[in-house]
């Protein structure tokens, strides 16, 4: 028999918020329920704290592993717990492989306060944060930070394509991973921090196993983490990959597919 989950971890944007930025109704309400029970939920994101607002308004609850991993995040009230961050010394040997690698690759650089990014970066989330810019990134590459970016400005490749360079070039100095196949922008954590292993530390604190743990996504980011839990569904509208990660396939975001698989889990018995 079939039990029901002691711990709920989702991603974001593309599983439980829509591409322009909505979350449903439908999506809080399983969300507080689950809560209520006494049930652990986890948002864990790509995002930096500085996009949870929205996701505070919502829900008002729960805990968020930011940054792909990298940081521990408190909702309500909106303070850093914890962070796994970048040394300086592997950020520029990262920057210096992949510019070896990758033809008109640029870079930026995050963490919780700030957003660095070079002259030939053209952000698309963060525009208006660093209107400057830099000639070389390594210029500010001063302290640990949350995550580097790195994108083709110019679309040659794919964020599939660049993954598959930088998996081999930064093997064993960071971690590498994208959230988005239709762009070309990478995302690097530091080496051994992603969703997957910062969940597994947040249940372990918790006492509670992976086969007790559900989880959905749809991107490569998300694949450590589908990976790790007991339970895992792939978004059926995400990534073509995630499906090899994930135990199930959950319905389309747009078809509200977390709070669908979850109006049925929280059914179960205990």
């Amino acid at each position: 028999m079939s039990f029901r989950p002691k711990l709920i971890a989702s991603d974001l944007d593309g599983t439980i918020v829509a591409n322009y930025g909505d979350i449903s109704q439908r999506t809080i309400d399983i969300f507080r329920k689950a809560h209520n029970m006494g049930i652990p939920i986890f948002f864990v994101t790509g995002r930096p704290p500085r996009w949870m607002p929205e996701i505070q308004d919502a829900f008002g609850l729960g805990s968020a592993i930011c940054g792909n991993g990298a940081m521990l995040y408190d909702l309500p009230t909106g303070k850093i717990l914890e962070e796994w961050l970048i040394p300086v010394k592997a950020q520029i040997e990262s920057v210096n492989r992949l510019r070896r690698v990758i033809p008109g690759i640029s870079f930026a650089v995050e963490s919780n306060s700030y957003f660095h990014r070079e002259k030939t970066y053209i952000p698309r989330w963060d525009v208006g944060m660093d209107n400057v810019g830099v000639e070389n990134i390594e210029e500010i590459m001063q302290a640990p930070a949350l995550k580097i970016l790195a994108r083709c400005s110019n679309q040659e490749l794919t964020s599939d394509e660049m993954l598959e360079i930088a998996l081999s070039e930064l093997d064993e100095l960071v971690t590498v991973t994208h959230s988005n196949p239709h762009d070309s922008l990478l995302e690097i954590s530091a080496f051994g921090v992603s969703k997957g292993s910062t969940l597994a530390i947040m249940a372990g604190r918790l006492g509670i196993d992976a086969k007790d743990c559900v989880s959905f996504g749809d991107n490569p980011n998300d694949f450590s983490m589908l990976q790790w839990c007991g339970r895992s569904y792939a978004m059926e509208d995400g990534h073509s990959e995630a499906k090899k990660y994930a135990k199930s396939i959950a319905p389309s975001h747009l078809d509200d597919g977390v709070a669908q698989i979850l109006e049925k889990l929280l059914q179960l018995p205990e």
